[in-house]
């Protein structure tokens, strides 16, 4: 019995939402996307917020009206029982442990310096917080590519969850100011998602938001 269609609202060019739309592609698993502006105030509405008290995407539901919110759990949620999350307990929780860094240590220096590049004006005072957000982001890259030197992945000792949660953001992280050329085993680690059947890549972002990126 196949599994159940689902539907996922998200931001196409958001890190967070590729995630989710990645796993679905590579598990072969049907789902509807519903686009959602969030950069521009569409999960803050009287309907979205009823289903999404938190405001953000990726939200998934499922047929019976399950919702079930928070990008890495969403993942798990569509990894279970398959080979992108580990059965091994030990190996589980050193995939999990990858995902708590990818939302504490990781996502939000190196998606939140993307995010004030390309989607806020060029005079936004939030731009004063890039040099913090460079040097922590930077901490982490370092953190990753010193796993990289013995390892291939970071869900076990297969492709998985936690590769296709930290490979996210740090594919763009050049867009955040990050130079990825200094950090070769993470190039490597790139290529070697990008080669995993069924990849598909995150879309290019809008014109505006490309013209302020180059513009930073």
């Amino acid at each position: 019995m196949s599994p159940e269609s689902v539907t996922v609202y998200g931001m196409s060019t958001s890190g967070n939402c590729h995630k989710v739309r990645l796993l679905l592609e590579q598990l072969g698993r049907r789902f509807d996307w519903v686009e959602v502006d969030s950069a521009n105030g569409a999960t803050r509405t009287a309907e979205y917020l009823s289903k999404n008290p938190n405001g953000k995407v990726p939200m998934l539901a499922r047929a019976d009206g399950g919702i079930l919110v928070e990008s890495n759990a969403i993942l798990c949620w569509l990894a279970e029982g398959t080979s992108f999350l580990p059965s091994d307990a030990w190996q589980r929780a050193q995939a999990l442990s990858w995902l708590f860094f990818e939302q504490y240590s990781h996502e939000p220096y190196i998606a939140v310096a993307r995010f004030i590049r390309g989607w806020t004006p060029l005079d936004s005072p939030r731009r004063t917080d890039l040099p913090r957000l460079l040097e922590r982001g930077g901490q982490a890259l370092v953190v990753m590519e010193k796993h990289l030197q013995d390892a291939a992945w970071f869900t076990g000792p297969d492709y998985g969850v936690a590769d296709i949660a930290l490979f996210a953001y740090t594919h763009c992280a050049d867009d955040g100011g990050f130079d990825l050329s200094t950090y070769p085993r993470i190039t490597d680690w790139l290529a070697r998602v990008r080669a995993t059947q069924a990849f598909v890549p995150m879309p290019g972002v809008s014109d505006d938001v490309a013209a302020r990126l180059a513009s930073s």
